[in-house]
């Protein structure tokens, strides 16, 4: 089989950084994974572009939560994208839902209207509709390039059946990124059963602060108080690994 591309999910320009040295082929540059991934400040995405060798994907979401964006929310996903065509990202990473778990057809068309000719993947919004087939007819109508996704499960390994189907649907007609706790023990076996030319992960560590104070009367932004002193980071070792499995 074709050895996968390889895309990394990662956070800041340090996560970046590590990816791009561990071997990735492409990253997914985010803020805040700890919500699933938010738009990173410009000048995030400005270092990570100055210092790439590989494609950097952005992904385009305004705030945690759902996909259901209100009119100021979409707006302001349009003039992101629209700032990132001078800026050398590769691609966006985008998802727009309606109220019904459907793909939001006339949205998704106007973010890959601003997009171009950056590449535009569909986020794991997918993974939250209402119909996997009609969905990815609905992402292909809407010129999406490539679509992300676990097969609608917490994991790729659970939902493997579903994206054997997708890959057999898309036809060519799109890219099925698989993604979904993948490792070094199971990313082949997702790999060979799937039939997966792309696949997606994070390989993420936790390591303690550098702080030697800490207040234990604050914490910010209503986050448990342990987690000010926690540093998630992207596990070079790890990426290596699954790298090398994924590609055996």
């Amino acid at each position: 089989m074709t050895k996968p591309l390889i895309e990394l999910c990662v956070e800041g320009i340090d996560g970046f950084l590590a990816a791009q040295e561990a071997g990735a082929d492409r990253v997914e540059l985010c803020a805040s994974l700890m919500e699933g991934g938010l738009t990173p400040s410009l000048a995030t995405i400005r270092a990570a572009v100055k210092a790439a060798r590989i494609p950097v994907h952005v992904i385009i979401r305004p705030r945690g939560g759902d996909f259901l964006y209100s009119q100021a929310e979409f707006e302001t996903m349009v003039e992101d994208i629209k700032a990132l065509r001078s800026e050398g990202v590769a691609g966006v990473v985008i998802g727009c839902l309606t109220p019904d778990g459907r793909i939001d057809e006339a949205r998704t068309k106007a973010l890959v209207e601003a997009a171009r000719p950056m590449s535009v993947t569909c986020h794991r919004a997918f993974d939250m509709t209402a119909d996997a087939r009609e969905a990815l007819e609905a992402l292909i109508r809407c010129g999406i390039d490539r679509v992300l996704t676990s097969g609608q499960r917490d994991t790729a390994v659970e939902g493997v059946q579903i994206l054997k189907s997708a890959v057999e649907q898309a036809a060519g007609r799109i890219v099925i990124m698989g993604c979904g706790a993948l490792d070094a023990d199971n990313i082949r076996k997702v790999r060979d059963e799937a039939g997966l030319a792309e696949m997606h992960f994070a390989a993420l560590k936790t390591v303690p602060s550098g702080m030697q104070f800490r207040n234990p009367h604050v914490g910010m932004g209503g986050t448990e108080k342990d987690r000010e002193y926690e540093l998630t980071l992207t596990d070079k070792d790890a990426v290596r690994a699954t790298i090398a499995a994924a590609k055996s």
